[in-house]
């Protein structure tokens, strides 16, 4: 239960950052900065929108373990 629970949190968080805050801090953070080169700014905008996921996904992740881990913990006191 409790890698399902993760799993699901996880996929949920990402889904979620993806839809609402990946792209506006992406464009915040590249708008920061100046350019020399088109490729330059692309390429902080991917790192940006993708880190931006991956410590989206790592949070769900791990508040899924977390209430997994108690889930599991109920079902062996039975």
């Amino acid at each position: 239960m409790r890698y399902l629970l993760a799993m699901v949190l996880g996929a949920a968080a990402a889904l979620a950052a993806t839809l609402t805050i990946s792209a506006p801090l992406a464009n915040f953070v590249v708008g920061l900065f100046a350019f020399e080169s088109p490729d330059e700014v692309s390429n902080l905008e991917d790192v940006v929108f993708m880190g931006t996921n991956l410590v989206a996904l790592l949070i769900g992740w791990t508040i899924g373990w977390a209430v997994g881990g108690n889930l599991d913990e109920d079902d062996e006191a039975v």
